[in-house]
């Protein structure tokens, strides 16, 4: 071997997590780092059951207790992020997913859209250092209707309400 290799980001993840759980006297099993691995390979959002069907789709022999211990140590590692949904669900993503966006919630559908907006990364920014503030994490969810709710909940109204009059 003439060359080193530069450590992956799935390798830079696992040694997070690791280091994390030997700082809580816990160690890294098997189970624990299977749940990680799937973390990182769900595409987008996700409930504690979508990870649960992922995995036993995939041949994992996972318990559901299992999942709901792991996921809060990945959140307390820094690898997961939570949020609360339109219809106060837990949803969870990785990290790697979190380039500074946030999220619109439609409280009807549940729809999830993620935004990244300049002026709103600047402005946290600015009320940080104006109150000297460290930030760790940036979350902001913005809770309404999206467009195709909204022309759902619309009151109908009919085209002639002229012609149903009555004439004297």
């Amino acid at each position: 071997m003439g060359t080193a290799e530069k450590p992956t980001d799935a390798t830079k993840m696992v040694k997070q997590f690791e280091d994390y759980l030997k700082s809580c006297g816990l160690r890294m099993t098997q189970t624990r780092l299977d749940v990680l691995k799937q973390v990182f390979e769900y595409p987008g959002h996700f409930q504690t059951e979508d990870l649960l069907v992922q995995m036993r789709r995939n041949g994992y022999l996972v318990s559901r207790p299992t999942i709901y211990r792991t996921l809060p140590l990945l959140v307390q590692s820094g690898l997961l992020t939570e949020f609360i949904d339109a219809q106060k669900n837990t949803r969870y993503e990785s990290i790697h997913s979190l380039r500074e966006h946030a999220h619109l919630i439609c409280l009807r559908c549940n729809q999830i859209v993620e935004f990244k907006e300049p002026e709103i990364d600047a402005l946290q920014k600015a009320v940080c250092e104006a109150h000297n503030f460290k930030a760790v994490r940036f979350r902001n969810e913005i809770i309404g209707y999206c467009a195709e709710c909204q022309a759902e909940l619309e009151p109908k109204t009919s085209v002639n309400d002229s012609d149903n009059e009555t004439t004297a």
